[in-house]
């Protein structure tokens, strides 16, 4: 068995940009030469996350929505009292969201679902520069 960790770097618009990940990721399992296994993928920083998603004009619309429903602009939240930078609710959303996920993949390809596809979720005000780390787990 091995173990193989690579990098994606994109670049983020700043609050709500969801970026399809799916075939990036895949490029990287396959300069892994590893053909069967899971591939965790990571982002770092706390304002970030990742999920699946039907990357569709529709579901990028009301996937932003829903987070601003449940984590409203207008809120008052206690991490502004300590930085005063203006992402608290980027801080709730990620958190909810998640910062990785594990995906399968056999024979090379990525084991998704039709309509499915792994999306970074930019959450915090501002545009980003943002690291994706993979580790890539199989034979």
């Amino acid at each position: 068995m091995s173990v193989i960790t690579k990098h994606v770097k994109i670049q983020s618009k700043g609050e709500n940009d969801i970026v399809d990940l799916t075939d990036k990721i895949l490029v990287k399992i396959k300069e892994s030469k590893i053909f069967s296994g899971i591939v965790t993928v990571f982002v770092t920083g706390s304002t970030g996350a990742l999920t699946t998603i039907e990357y569709e004009p529709g579901l990028l619309k009301d996937f932003p929505d829903m987070l601003s429903r449940i984590a409203p602009d207008e809120l008052n939240y206690e991490h502004e009292e300590m930085w005063h930078d203006g992402n608290g609710r980027s801080h709730v959303k990620a958190s909810l969201i998640g910062p990785s996920l594990t995906i399968p993949f056999s024979d090379g390809n990525l084991l998704l679902g039709t309509w499915q596809q792994i999306v970074f979720v930019e959450l915090d005000t501002r545009e980003r520069e943002r690291n994706i780390v993979l580790q890539i787990v199989g034979n």
